[in-house]
């Protein structure tokens, strides 16, 4: 089938026409061969310069994506828990600083001292119930938020709270718990009522099995003879860590209330805003890249896979919002981000192999640290250089210069660095728009 697509409005003036033209180029290099389907926006404070919808938002009846299409958020959800979190606090109801068992007298005594906060921030030390040998089991059925806390609540902590950041999923549907507990109704009309509705985000809500929700895409994961229906996930399961559903407009009208100073007051939206650890905020991950702030968070749930970025200097939005599994989203979306700043982009089919002498590859092979317990391996066979991640398979790397490389698997390259004596020091993995320096061990 043709690939298809809805246009709802392009804005081409002055020097944006050159821009926009290279965004479709990013765009399409993952549409293409289906890599991506779903909608993508991209603003500068209330002016759209594209929103559009690529592919199928349903394969077997051949409807098109377009910037009305809803989608599953996944872990978007979380910045609206947080947002609802702060709104309570501003009413009084809460403080981000209270120990959980302060609203919940039957909280275990392993969380004395795990505060709102540590919810909030993934530093509980509470273990994410989507890692649990379980959690394949449950996903089918319907379960309350009392009943999905019951599942980790007994669970020793991986830390002592503050202490480290992991991201919790558990963290997120505590949470939701704590919002409903001390509102007396659903974490559902608790964000519609606070947040949906006085921001005139019509088209998002809490994401249902049953409820007819129209223009809902439906979602597909890649299988071995092409595209495939998703699996199934009982969406009371994801709850307030992931369960809401929206549309490219509808997030950027949330962009725009949010830090429009329309939703929360400016010391709660510089407490949601707020780096603790590992860059991440309440429910945002908020980090410097190239010198400008980024605000982000992205998402996965079966048969979506999201990105939604914020740039507060320039007011910059970004939302890729897809209905096939993969990380095009966030590389999408990086990419876009780049081009709206007048940054050069290189895109997966423009990088140019060159040969380099054998001898020149060698200095390379080592190993090299990503994260505390996680390392790359390159090595070295005849003339070619591969990388191993962790226990991920290990795929080899091309020079496009003496010392940048490029996978063809994946959109991803590695650069090498050297000191001043020519001895390499650390490598770095440019990938989904991040940088990720590893040290030589």
């Amino acid at each position: 089938m043709a690939l298809r697509f809805a246009i709802v409005l392009l804005v081409a003036c002055g020097g944006w026409a050159q821009d926009l033209a290279r965004m479709e180029q990013v765009v399409q290099s993952y549409a293409a061969n289906r890599q991506f389907m779903g909608s993508v926006l991209v603003a500068k404070g209330g002016e759209v310069l594209l929103s559009k919808g690529y592919g199928s938002a349903n394969l077997e009846w051949d409807v098109p994506n377009s910037p009305a299409t809803k989608f599953r958020l996944g872990s978007i959800t979380k910045q609206f828990t947080a947002a609802s979190i702060l709104l309570l606090q501003e009413r009084g109801k809460l403080n981000v600083n209270d120990p959980v068992s302060k609203h919940m007298a039957d909280a275990p005594a392993a969380w004395d001292k795990v505060t709102i906060y540590n919810l909030l921030t993934h530093t509980s030390g509470i273990p994410s119930f989507t890692g649990f040998p379980e959690y394949p089991k449950w996903e089918p059925f319907a379960t309350t938020a009392a009943e999905a806390v019951a599942r980790f609540r007994d669970k020793p902590l991986d830390f002592a709270p503050g202490e480290k950041w992991s991201y919790s999923n558990s963290g997120y549907l505590l949470l939701g718990y704590l919002i409903e507990k001390i509102t007396g109704g659903s974490y559902e009309k608790f964000v519609r009522e606070n947040i949906f509705t006085p921001l005139g985000m019509r088209d998002s809500g809490y994401d249902s099995n049953s409820a007819v929700i129209s223009h809902r895409a439906s979602g597909y994961v890649h299988g071995a003879g092409g595209l495939e229906n998703a699996g199934y996930i009982n969406m009371t399961i994801p709850h307030a860590a992931g369960a809401l559903y929206s549309t490219t407009e509808d997030l950027l009208k949330w962009e725009q209330g949010l830090f429009g100073g329309k939703l929360l007051s400016a010391a709660s939206l510089k407490t949601m805003t707020t780096p603790f650890k590992h860059d991440y905020a309440c429910g945002l991950g908020v980090a410097t890249k190239d010198g400008r702030t980024v605000i982000e968070h992205g998402g996965g749930i079966e048969g979506f896979n999201t990105q939604l970025t914020y740039y507060p200097e320039d007011k910059l939005t970004v939302v890729v919002l897809a209905n096939v599994n993969g990380g095009a989203p966030g590389e999408i979306a990086a990419k876009l981000s780049a081009v709206a700043h007048g940054e050069a982009v290189k895109l997966a089919g423009e990088h140019k192999e060159i040969a380099l002498d054998p001898k020149a590859l060698a200095p390379y092979a080592g190993t090299y640290e990503l994260a505390p317990g996680v390392n790359m391996l390159i090595t070295l066979e005849g003339t070619q250089l591969s990388e191993k991640p962790g226990n991920q398979p290990a795929f080899p790397i091309f020079p496009e210069s003496e010392t940048s490389f490029f996978l063809k698997v994946v959109d991803a390259q590695i650069e090498f660095v050297k000191d001043s004596s020519g001895a390499v020091t650390h490598l770095v993995l440019h990938q989904g728009g991040h940088d990720q320096k590893a040290a030589r061990k």
